[in-house]
């Protein structure tokens, strides 16, 4: 057995080719085709991925709704604290687990002013994460979020979130709001594509995995074996099993869009068969992991050393995923959240 360190996972990336904008169009970005059996590599774009699906498969997408969740505050000192929503613990009740940065964190009891005069206690902490319960919130905590948080780009994105990244880093299919970071994959289809592969007969369903900021966190440990993955809250419900199951009655492939997607099914069949799930999942997915239930994965590129490249690796087989990643530098494809698609099928 293969014992796998994070700097198996390494490759060069310029800078230039992290995509700061998202494309002209949603369809607008360049797809590079996997075929897994043979590890061939082929040029494309998004736009032709119909020609690679077929009536009867099922395609499974993430319909999270990233929420605003990066929010300025200060504290009684009149100091600065960056407000980073890492979940929402209970909407109705305003209670947040979050990442704060300040020149000084704020201790327990602590309050924070938030905009418009909401206050945020500090009621303890998780490990780097601080809990809050907010004070004279006087409308749905969602609705507070819309009007004064700001979208919570990448770390990688250097620039201030705008308008266009209110549309743009959504899906078009998005409903449940949650999510600190959008399921990218999501990001390259629009109505006119869904609507298309619907009438050639493929069939789509729905999971919820609320994306945690924990996803951009680097791997710490170099033997894989000691990483602790982040928890991430999911749901998959009944219909997405029997939506599942048909199309394995009827010879179709289950076509997972995003690693987000991936995580959820494959967490929902931990027991060896898919089932109905709602919880969390802290699934780290390497390279000799058998997959039970993904037969094809639309995704785009990810970081250097990151647990998506690492999830993607063992989907994709370890020496054909990174040969496709030199290939995708030397073709000069945009990447990470804004950036092209990769589909292994």
């Amino acid at each position: 057995m293969t014992e796998w360190r994070r700097s198996d996972f390494h490759y060069e990336l310029p800078e230039r080719l992290i995509a700061h904008r998202p494309p002209e169009r949603r369809t607008a970005s360049r797809m590079l085709v996997l075929q897994r059996d043979s590890g061939a590599l082929a040029d494309q774009r998004f736009t032709d991925l119909p020609a690679y699906l077929r009536p009867g498969d099922l395609l499974v997408l993430n319909d999270t709704r990233v929420i605003p969740a990066r929010l300025a505050a200060v504290k009684a000192t009149g100091g600065r604290v960056e407000v980073l929503i890492e979940r929402v613990v209970d909407p109705d009740a305003g209670a947040l687990l979050c990442h704060l940065r300040a020149s000084r964190a704020p201790r327990p009891g602590a309050v924070i002013e938030l905009p418009e005069g909401v206050g945020a206690e500090v009621v303890g902490r998780e490990g780097r994460l601080f809990r809050l319960q907010l004070r004279g919130l006087s409308e749905r905590l969602w609705d507070y979020l819309e009007r004064v948080g700001h979208v919570p780009l990448p770390p990688y994105i250097r620039r201030e979130d705008d308008a266009e990244d209110r549309e743009r880093y959504q899906t078009v299919f998005a409903q449940r709001p949650g999510a600190v970071a959008a399921p990218t994959a999501g990001l390259h289809f629009d109505d006119a594509m869904l609507e298309r592969l619907h009438r050639m007969g493929v069939a789509t369903s729905y999971v919820t995995l609320h994306v945690g900021a924990g996803t951009f966190a680097p791997v710490a440990s170099e033997d894989l074996s000691a990483h602790v993955m982040h928890a991430e809250r999911l749901e998959v419900g009944a219909g997405t099993v029997a939506a599942v199951n048909a199309a394995r009655e009827r010879g179709g492939r289950v076509v997972a869009v995003g690693t987000t997607v991936v995580r959820a099914l494959e967490s929902a069949a931990a027991g060896g068969e898919l089932e109905q799930f709602s919880g969390e999942t802290q699934l780290f997915i390497t390279p000799g992991y058998r997959f039970r239930v993904t037969d094809a994965l639309l995704t785009n590129f990810h970081l250097p050393e990151s647990t998506l490249l690492m999830l993607v690796s063992a989907f994709g087989g370890y020496g054909a995923v990174m040969d496709a990643y030199r290939h995708a530098v030397a073709a000069e494809y945009r990447f990470f959240s804004y950036g092209d698609a990769m589909l292994l099928i």
